[in-house]
C-alpha cells in the first residue's frame, strides 16, 4: 500500500507511471489519474481557499462547482477533478502571474 499523500492507493498499481511538476516540485502519478487524484496522492492540497486560511481539496468532484481550478504553467487553467494528468504536465496552485 502506498501512503504518500491524502489518498491511499489500494489497487491499480499496474498502470504506467507518469511524471509532472507541481509548483516546481517533481511528482508522479499513474496513467488515467485525474489531476486532482495525482495532486492529492502526491501529498499536496489542491489550492488555498481565497476566503479563509484552510487548504482546499476539491468540492463536488464532478466539474460543476468551480472549486478545483488549477493553473498550467503555460496555458489555461483546468478543472483538476475532470482533467487527466499527462506526462510532463507543469501545474501551479496559484495563477502563473503570481510566479513572476
Amino acid at each position: 500500500m502506498i501512503t504518500a499523500g491524502r489518498i491511499v492507493r489500494l489497487a491499480e498499481f499496474g498502470r504506467a507511471q507518469l511524471h509532472f511538476t507541481l509548483d516546481g516540485q517533481m511528482c508522479s502519478a499513474l496513467a488515467g489519474d485525474t489531476v486532482l487524484t495525482a495532486m492529492l496522492a502526491s501529498g499536496h492540497v489542491l489550492r488555498s481557499s481565497e476566503f479563509a486560511p484552510e487548504p482546499r481539496a476539491g468540492f463536488c468532484l464532478m466539474g460543476a462547482c468551480q472549486d478545483c481550478w488549477v493553473w498550467q504553467q503555460e496555458g489555461p487553467r483546468i478543472r483538476a477533478c475532470s482533467a487527466l494528468i499527462t506526462e510532463g504536465m507543469r501545474l501551479l496552485t496559484t495563477p502563473p502571474e503570481s510566479w513572476l
